[in-house]
């Protein structure tokens, strides 16, 4: 049977439209504030049923996606922004560390001397001359004022009298005073201290604050630690009928008192001086010290090598007597200038 007229008409006659019920999209996120670009939603909204030129949808759309686009290359240009203040603030950094580190070269370097301290020089009792010592109590105050008693005598015992122990290709070395014997019982009269601790802790400090070579030519400095010195021995000890593990220290630690004063720049002290004073005065007397005739030093020979594998005396006594001055180097007198 064929539908009723009626009803045809109807249908064709509605102009209701049926939705079907769909799910509320999520909000969009907000869109960036661009200068010259409105951003504000006043696009007409596209109404159901309603009707809408293709060439206006597509308008629309292109407007739509290239703020999004705009939106998209100013956030990539915050990141780029960022990288570009951290590098400066490297740059600003390593500037300001290249700046610290010249300031305390120059520090280092730039050193005046606050005392003059002197030393009379003979060679097999000829008087070769005086070294005139300039010491630098701002920069080792420590340091400076132990040597600068030993030289005036204010510790109860003086450089007087003493020689020269060591004549190296670039420094010499003076044995300074012991520790044991008239020395010491002097030194304890006036109250000095010859112990090298606050000298080891001045001696970390300016390794701290000045970088690179501090044993340049012409400097004087105490030596303070002993980097090659031997570990301790173990042996056996019995102590109330029970054997015992003991460690027996080889050789002697310097006592601060010993200096050098350097021919060439010598790093090898670094390890193990103190720098008191540069050499003003008489380095043609210094010069002339470091071409005295030595104890050549035998560490090639293999009966060397053998005696000190096995423990010889004779070759520790040896090696004590390489680098020694065949001629007695003394300082005849020493004092400090006023």
């Amino acid at each position: 049977m064929l539908p009723s007229p009626k009803f045809l008409q109807s249908s064709r006659t509605s102009t209701q439209c049926l939705h079907l019920p769909t799910p509320s999209p999520p909000p969009p996120p907000p869109i960036p504030q661009l200068q010259g670009v409105s951003t504000s939603s006043s696009f007409p909204s596209i109404k159901q049923c309603s009707k809408v030129s293709r060439r206006e949808l597509v308008i629309r759309s292109n407007s739509l996606l290239l703020l999004l686009l705009g939106s998209q290359s100013v956030e990539g240009l915050l990141p780029s922004k960022a990288r570009a203040e951290n590098l400066e603030d490297t740059n600003s950094n390593e500037q300001a560390a290249e700046t610290s580190h010249t300031t305390a070269s120059a520090t280092c370097i730039d050193r005046s001397p606050t005392k003059r301290a002197f030393l009379d020089i003979s060679i097999d009792g000829e008087p070769v001359g005086r070294i005139i010592i300039g010491l630098h109590e701002d920069d080792a105050p420590v340091g400076a004022a132990r040597f600068g008693s030993l030289v005036s005598g204010a510790a109860g015992t003086s450089y007087r009298r003493k020689e020269f122990v060591k004549i190296m290709p670039n420094y010499v070395q003076h044995g300074g005073v012991r520790s044991f014997g008239v020395d010491a019982e002097l030194a304890k009269k006036t109250g000095s201290n010859l112990e090298v601790d606050s000298l080891n802790e001045e001696w970390e400090r300016l390794n701290e604050k000045c970088p690179g070579i501090k044993n340049k030519a012409g400097t004087v400095s105490i030596i303070v630690r002993d980097p090659l010195k031997p570990p301790p021995k173990i042996k056996l000890v019995a102590r109330k009928g029970k054997l015992e593990i003991d460690q027996e220290e080889v050789g002697t630690a310097p006592n601060g008192t010993e200096f050098v004063i350097t021919t060439k720049d010598s790093p090898e002290l670094d390890a193990s001086a103190l720098v008191v004073g540069t050499v003003l005065e008489g380095k043609e007397v210094v010069e002339r010290l470091g071409q005295v005739k030595t104890v050549q030093e035998n560490t090639s020979s293999p009966y060397f090598r053998v005696a000190k594998l096995i423990g010889d005396k004779r070759a520790v006594v040896a090696e004590r007597g390489f680098n020694r001055p065949y001629a007695k180097v003394i300082v005849t007198n020493c004092g400090l200038i006023k």
